[in-house]
């Protein structure tokens, strides 16, 4: 019986076995998944960008032709190298004339404020984390070597399911190199840039600040004092560009941390303003600060310089290179007025309360009444400047903190000229005035003159007529020639500031050119200079007569020109003898060029050679005639050449 049992358990076993082994044979097998492929960010040993688009959407207005989009994307910079990328710099080839409305943890690195127009690609600066430090620094803290930007702005004509995606990213920083640009699916893309040990680059890894960089224009922007709500900065603006100059400097900048300006030395705000601290933050927390002692609250204020009346001022004065009116001049011209130099005190907020805390300004902007456009970079980090000792002993003082912001001359197509050149020939009876609006047309056109017609040609001495008095002399010259006139006649060229290039003389053995100066602003230019680039002639240089003229230093193709002393005054526009029938008179400088052949065989001065490529006046580029005098016209003797500079000398001197 016992056996029997036995025998029943163990069937009874087998029996379930066998049916849970059959069960389990009967039913699909799940497959074992595969591992998640590894970021892509693995395989780079440099530095890691990224950009994905993550959202976006139509806004109004509706246009069909032209639809606006919103954009949302995010750029990665991750720090996968072995050193520390400071001052982290990426390039954005933005392509559809995207309007960006905000970035975090960025700013755009040619000082430009948000929003901005990014259409033609953009650079991205760090900001607050402008530097990533390496895994091997860090044991691998993320947050310490990569810095997400989140984008969003406006982009044109790209709507689902297409994606707005950027031409092609790159990091700009020196010595690095990007290749393999690969693109992720349909809203992603991401490279690996390495650093390039043979780029040339004298930044050491392990350098605790970056070099110094050369520019056109630098601002220094120097920590000499520091408290735990406040410290003290001397701001410095030194030209580096033998033909950059500015007149009336205005410096402007944001506020990152809702500093405000309590106080200044050697500039002042241009608008004194505290509304903005008595309403705000810093009203509630520095309580009992009177803030009518303060100067400027504004978020991106604006400064200025002061007057030379102010430079010995126990108040506002006593600041070196403090106190020209704004004026910058090349270094060539003179050292000591080629930099501008200001004290700040700088009130904080919490949580920046600490000495140590110190955020610079961003987006610097500089611009003059009458000068090149600068475009300025972001605010880098530089080993401290030393100052020389206040108390005069034989050492110097080291800056808290110091950074660097370069400034170099742009040169933009959309740009308005200032100046203009009209030519005029020994060889040719008439003179080509300046280009009809070379410095731009009134913004809403009028009927009564042409934009487009090209300028009427003059009888030379009509150059020393304002142009609204230049018609019945331009309408008779054009009658003796028997030159048809367009209707409506051209409009004047609104420039403040014209030169006339004489073709003088041309002889075997050299030739000469006389340029005349002409200021019909309102505003007199002191330490002016003036500067002719050619193609050929400037080996062949000998002299100018009345100004200083010498070729400019480090260059073969340009002689540079200013004002001697007495006379380096262009005056303004004045009335006439008789302001009730003379026309106004423009202020005035004169004088002969001459020039040898012997250094520039095979030289036709005639032909165009004699004529320059470039003309600039106080460092702005001048518009040029677009055609030059024909010696197909009468042909004039020298010695009536030479006749008609002098009556045109005695009736400059008569005015």
């Amino acid at each position: 019986m016992a056996n029997e049992k036995l025998h029943r358990i163990i069937f009874t076993f087998f029996f379930i076995s066998v049916s849970l082994l059959d069960t389990s044979l009967s039913q699909p097998q799940t497959p074992t998944p595969a591992p998640a492929p590894a970021p892509a960010s693995d395989s780079c040993n440099g530095i890691f960008l990224s950009y994905t688009y993550t959202a976006g959407h139509s806004i109004p207005p509706t246009d069909p032709n032209n639809q606006a989009y919103r954009f949302e994307s995010t750029l990665t910079v991750l720090n996968n190298g072995r050193h520390e990328l400071k001052s982290w710099r990426v390039f954005v080839g933005f392509q559809h004339k995207e309007l960006l409305v905000s970035a975090s943890n960025a700013v755009l690195a040619d000082g430009n404020s948000l929003p901005a127009e990014v259409g033609n690609g953009t650079v991205f600066a760090g900001f607050p984390m402008s530097d990533l430090k390496s895994a091997v620094e860090t044991a691998g803290d993320m947050t310490q070597m990569e810095v997400r930007v989140g984008l969003v702005g406006t982009q044109f004509g790209v709507g689902a399911p297409d994606v707005p995606m950027p031409l092609n990213i790159s990091l700009v920083n020196d010595g690095y190199s990007c290749h393999n640009l690969t693109n992720q699916g349909n809203n992603e893309m991401h490279v690996c840039c390495i650093q390039d040990i043979n780029s040339g680059s004298n930044n050491a890894p392990n350098d605790e600040f970056l070099p110094r960089q050369e520019g056109d224009l630098i601002i220094m922007y120097d920590v000499i004092r520091a408290y735990d709500t406040n410290y003290w900065a001397e701001v410095s603006i030194s030209n580096h560009n033998p033909l950059g100059r500015l007149d009336n400097w205005q410096l402007s900048f944001d506020w990152m941390r809702e500093e405000f300006i309590y106080t200044m030395k050697g500039a002042y705000p241009y608008v004194v303003d505290t509304t903005d601290c008595i309403f705000g933050r810093q009203g509630q927390y520095f309580k009992d600060m009177d803030f009518s002692q303060a100067l400027n609250c504004e978020r991106r204020p604006t400064i200025i310089d002061l007057p030379p009346t102010r430079a010995n001022d126990s108040i506002l004065g006593r600041i070196p290179f403090c106190c020209r009116n704004g004026t910058i001049l090349p270094p060539l011209m003179d050292p000591s007025k080629s930099k501008s130099s200001f004290q700040m005190q700088v009130f904080k907020m919490p949580p920046d309360l600490n000495r140590t805390e110190i955020t610079p300004p961003q987006n610097w902007k500089i611009h003059g009444t009458m000068n090149p456009d600068y475009e300025c970079g972001n605010p880098v980090q530089v080993s401290p400047s030393q100052f020389p000792d206040p108390s005069g002993l034989p050492s110097e003082t080291a800056a808290i903190a110091s950074w660097q912001v370069v400034c170099n001359i742009t040169h933009s197509k959309e740009a308005i000229p200032k100046c203009c050149v009209s030519y005029s020939a020994f060889f040719n009876d008439s003179a080509i005035p300046c280009n009809t609006c070379a410095c731009g047309c009134n913004g809403n056109p009028s009927q009564t003159c042409s934009a487009t017609e090209p300028a009427l040609l003059l009888r030379p001495d009509a150059l020393l007529i304002p142009f609204d008095n230049r018609t019945v002399e331009a309408l008779k010259w054009a009658e003796i020639n028997r030159r048809t006139v367009p209707n409506p006649l051209p409009c004047g060229d609104n420039c403040g500031v014209s030169i006339n290039w004489h073709l003088l003389s041309d002889y075997r053995g050299g030739w000469s050119a006389r340029i005349t100066i002409f200021n019909w602003g309102e505003t007199s230019f002191e330490d002016w200079f003036a500067a002719v680039q050619f193609d050929k002639a400037v080996p062949g240089f000998e002299e100018v007569y009345t100004f200083n003229g010498s070729v400019l230093l480090g260059s073969n193709n340009t002689i540079f020109m200013q004002g001697r002393p007495g006379l380096n005054y262009l005056l303004a526009e004045t009335d006439g003898a008789n302001p009730k029938k003379d026309p106004r008179v423009p202020g005035t400088q004169q004088s002969v060029i001459s020039f040898t052949k012997k250094s520039t065989p095979g030289i036709n001065v005639a032909k165009g050679d004699g004529f320059p490529s470039k003309v600039l006046f106080n460092g702005e580029e001048c518009a040029l005639p677009t055609i030059l005098p024909t010696n197909k016209a009468p042909r004039i003797s020298a010695a009536t050449s030479i006749f008609g500079f002098l009556t045109l000398a005695l009736f400059l001197l008569m005015q």
